[in-house]
């Protein structure tokens, strides 16, 4: 059994209800069908009857709870939780009224509301447009201050630098240059997400281009220097996690490496979960492995929200739109 197929199963035991925002998207109506067919979550679906059968005609919706903004008795008591959150920033009760209404801030508002265990959003919206709401209603969860992403990676076959099968990518999609308090804050949740998503004990390399001191980099962008306190302060937040850093990739996953550059240290040569220093070095080093290397990418998966939230990629696929919410339901969890 694949890692993907033992997320699907995990998610059919817990039996959570996740709301998609999207009941305007085919692709959407189609996942919320096969999700529901599959007993791997109770959906429920923004949108209405109507709607639905237009862009996916044949869909069996039975099972699917359907549910409009426009027509909800719901809207009223969303937009009041919704102005309590904002008020504090200028929002009335009139602006409430209308931004709940909206697709993406009504799924969010059912999550912050307890009506629902998860959120997924994005195969028609712009990550700003699906994450806002979260950031608005949801917010972080205690402890955390950063929002931020992970893409699960699962390897074609079994390596020695990979005896797990799985690996964990991060920040690969929402932090383009973190600060240290937010690499440190990605590690943390990242090795929440290899835990409880990926099934393996978390094993986190904090990577630059050196490893203990082995390169620096100019007065401008001081990027070692970041990872070096990114590691000291996500020690100090969560001193029981197998962590340590700043490391070349090879010494991260490579044992013969990590003896060399970092003896002693219980991470070098043997890390699952992979902290990038900003987001051009996780993006293309996902999508490296990816292409290169064979590996199936789960993601992004977000993290650090107080609610499971999820965002897609407009380029989703059914099957893509389904894992993600396999994931979200074990995150809910």
């Amino acid at each position: 059994m694949s890692l993907l197929d033992e997320i699907k199963a995990k998610a059919k035991a817990n039996k959570k209800t996740i709301v998609l925002c999207e009941g305007e998207d085919k692709r959407v109506v189609e996942a919320a069908a096969k999700i529901t067919k599959e007993g791997i979550a109770k959906i429920v679906l923004i949108g209405n009857e109507a709607e639905c059968k237009k862009v996916a005609p044949g869909v069996d919706l039975k099972g699917i709870t359907l549910v409009d903004p426009l027509t909800s008795d719901k809207t009223e008591k969303y937009a009041q939780i919704l102005f309590e959150a904002r008020k504090a920033k200028g929002m009335t009760e009139e602006e409430a009224r209308v931004q709940a209404k909206d697709r993406t801030m009504f799924g969010a508002l059912m999550l912050k509301a307890g009506d629902v265990d998860g959120y997924v959003s994005g195969a028609c919206h712009s990550t700003a447009n699906t994450l806002r709401p979260g950031l608005q209603v949801v917010k972080t969860a205690p402890g955390i201050k950063t929002v931020s992403s992970c893409f699960i990676m699962i390897a074609p076959n079994k390596h020695k630098y990979n005896p797990d099968g799985v690996a964990v990518f991060a920040d690969c999609a929402i932090n383009i240059e973190p600060t240290a308090e937010q690499l440190a804050d990605i590690a943390i949740s990242s090795a929440k997400t290899a835990k409880d998503i990926s099934g393996i004990e978390p094993r986190v390399a904090m990577l630059s281009f050196s490893t203990k001191g082995s390169g620096n980099d100019d007065k401008f962008f001081q990027t070692v220097p970041k990872v070096r306190e990114a590691t000291e302060l996500a020690k100090a937040k969560a001193p029981e996690l197998a962590l340590d850093g700043e490391f070349q990739f090879d010494a991260a996953v490579a044992p013969e490496v990590g003896k060399l550059k970092a003896p002693g240290s219980k991470v070098a040569g043997n890390a699952n979960v992979f902290v990038f220093p900003n987001i051009n070095a996780g993006n293309i080093g996902y999508k490296i492995a990816e292409r290169f290397g064979g590996y199936m990418a789960i993601g992004p998966v977000c993290q650090g929200f107080a609610k499971p939230l999820n965002d897609l990629s407009r380029g989703c696929s059914v099957e893509d739109i389904v894992a993600t919410v396999a994931v979200t339901a074990l995150q809910a969890e």
